[in-house]
């Protein structure tokens, strides 16, 4: 037992032991408590590790995380090192640790980490999409009707999301999402990251949904969404539309090259662009 307790929070492999860092074995074999938010799995890194966890396991998932928190605060406080490990990836992003890292705040006791896999930037990296900002959304609500309202709120969001989704419901959800942001948004599906059948399907969401209907993908799944256009969240009017096509003609372009300029100008899909010139 250390002079101060310590809470080290720890980046787990999303699926390949091999990803576990040299500082994960070291801590898992020395801290005092080792929170899991499954036991099982955790016994079960240890073994492909061959590590020994020296401390006490107890569990930390989302059923008792509120009523465990108070207990292992207060084996912070009394001077222990506690660990706590996820099925995959960081606590705290969309699994248990948010509220053991407020409490420990709170009671004045150190938190640190031992960072690690991220299916989040793992996926983003992956998809081909911008990623020199992004916005992380977490999961979708799961009735159909917040989810649809959830969607329309983020139509606008021009950096690109990311998101986590259940197997089965990503279906349900890339048709809403198609549905509210555009069938040509680009996205890619990232299923089971690291894993032996690891697949990044990345089409626009459109299509994207049509495949989720048909192949029902199972396992881990991320998302990963581009930005709306920059000007989506304020499309001119049809008349803006139609004189800026009309002075780019008298420009000496073509009408197909003037309304592709101007709807790369306007972040518009060309079609929507060629519709409003000839209504």
């Amino acid at each position: 037992m250390s002079e101060f307790g310590r809470l080290i929070l720890l980046g787990a492999p999303l699926g390949n032991p091999a990803d576990a860092s040299g500082r994960l074995r070291e801590v898992l074999a020395a801290a005092d408590v080792v929170a899991a938010e499954d036991t099982r799995r955790l016994t079960r890194l240890a073994r492909d590790l061959d590590v020994t966890v020296g401390g006490r396991i107890v569990s930390y998932f989302e059923g008792n995380e509120e009523r465990r928190t108070p207990e292992l605060v207060e084996i912070l406080r009394e001077g222990y090192v506690v660990a706590l490990v996820t099925d995959g990836g960081m606590p705290s992003v969309s699994d248990p640790g948010y509220r053991l890292v407020r409490g420990a705040l709170d009671a004045g006791v150190p938190v640190t980490a031992a960072p690690g896999p991220s299916a989040v930037t793992t996926a983003l990296a992956l998809s081909g999409l911008p990623s020199d900002r992004f916005c992380f959304e977490g999961f979708l609500p799961r009735t159909p009707g917040a989810r649809r309202s959830r969607v329309r709120a983020l139509a606008a969001e021009e950096r690109t999301l990311v998101l986590f989704e259940a197997p089965h419901r990503i279906a349900g959800a890339l048709a809403d999402l198609a549905a509210g942001f555009g069938a040509d948004r680009p996205a890619a599906l990232c299923r089971e990251l690291t894993k032996t059948y690891e697949e990044v399907v990345r089409r626009p969401l459109g299509e994207l949904a049509a495949w989720a209907a048909e192949h029902e993908p199972r396992g881990e799944i991320t998302l990963v969404v581009a930005g709306a256009p920059p000007a989506a969240a304020q499309r001119p009017d049809d008349e803006t539309l139609r004189a800026a096509v009309a002075e780019r003609e008298a420009a000496g372009l073509s009408r197909r090259d003037a309304i592709t300029e101007v709807a790369t100008e306007y972040g518009l899909r060309r079609r929507d662009v060629y519709t409003t010139v000839h209504a």
